[in-house]
């Protein structure tokens, strides 16, 4: 959760602007929205030293995982991204020529970090929007993309980085319930990011707000280790305190069927011998790992009924 400054933006790919309000985007009218696609949501820990040797990392293995699905297109999703992560994203060829950026700069983020999403170029955007939630101390909001589907219907993508740690009152299902308002505007819909899903409330939350969760959707049980996305990868006094939970999650509703659901990303460390030594000594953990969260990543395919 530290970080690193620096902006630019290519020329030699789209990206979308975006504002507090609804904004059009350019899109090929021919191009057609496939049926079936990925969502990868992943929080890269900002904290933590040697951000842009972790990130280099973490990129790597998301073209990994996008190479791996090459029949059906990913959206990607990133939490806790700081501001020379922008540079690092647009260096990469396959993002600059398979994807657009939702932001360039952290203009739009009320924090020192924020959240991004990349949109396969495969896949027609309509609109681009920033939700700045009406209680948060830590800046939090909901970025949200609109995709057009076939038969003038909309599938929206949201990723948000809910509350952090325990308040009193709760403030994360004021900032859950104010997401789903817009996710259920929508024919079809997928929220996913840190839910930050620490307290025994978090587990009810998506049903609160008419939500499914991918995990359970798929045979996933709550409160089982295989699900867990955050401890496995913290430091050791962090994991002896807190233990393992499950605080990412891929949420949707509408016209959607969700096919698979996985975990990744679990033993990334930094490239190099001398950069995991300083991590394991900084951070007080076993290994160089590259973030402390898991990602997760679900196949769905759109389906609507005639």
């Amino acid at each position: 959760m530290g970080a690193r400054k620096g902006t630019s933006a290519l020329d030699c790919w789209l990206v979308i602007s975006q504002l507090t309000a609804v904004l059009p985007v350019p899109h090929d009218e021919t191009s057609t929205m496939p049926i079936s696609f990925s969502i990868l949501s992943w929080n890269i820990d900002f904290m933590r030293p040697l951000a842009d040797e972790r990130m280099k990392v973490a990129l790597a293995h998301l073209r990994s995982l996008v190479e791996r699905a090459a029949t059906r297109p990913s959206i990607i999703m990133l939490n806790e991204m700081v501001d020379p992560d922008f540079d690092l994203i647009q260096m990469e060829d396959w993002i600059r020529q398979g994807y657009r950026i939702t932001d360039s700069s952290t203009q739009h983020w009320q924090s020192d970090y924020g959240t991004l999403i990349l949109i396969p170029k495969s896949m027609p955007i309509k609109s681009v929007f920033r939700v700045h939630y009406s209680q948060t101390r830590m800046g939090r909001d909901a970025l949200f993309v609109d995709i057009s589907l076939p038969q003038d219907k909309t599938l929206r993508i949201c990723t948000t980085h809910l509350e952090s740690l325990v308040a009193n009152p709760p403030v994360r299902p004021g900032q859950l319930a104010e997401a789903a308002k817009f996710i259920h505007e929508a024919d079809a819909s997928i929220l996913g990011g840190d839910l930050n899903a620490i307290q025994p409330f978090d587990k009810t939350l998506h049903l609160e707000n008419g939500l499914r969760d991918a995990y359970l959707e798929t045979g996933g049980e709550e409160d089982a280790e295989a699900g867990m996305t955050w401890g496995q990868m913290a430091g050791t006094y962090q994991r002896n305190k807190f233990g393992l939970t499950r605080m990412d999650k891929l949420l949707f509703c509408g016209g959607l069927e969700v096919e698979s659901f996985e975990t990744f990303g679990m033993d990334l460390e930094v490239e190099d011998e001398v950069g995991r030594e300083q991590l394991r000594a900084l951070v007080g953990m076993e290994k160089g790992w590259i973030t402390d969260h898991l990602g997760v990543k679900a196949d769905f395919r759109v389906v609507f009924s005639d």
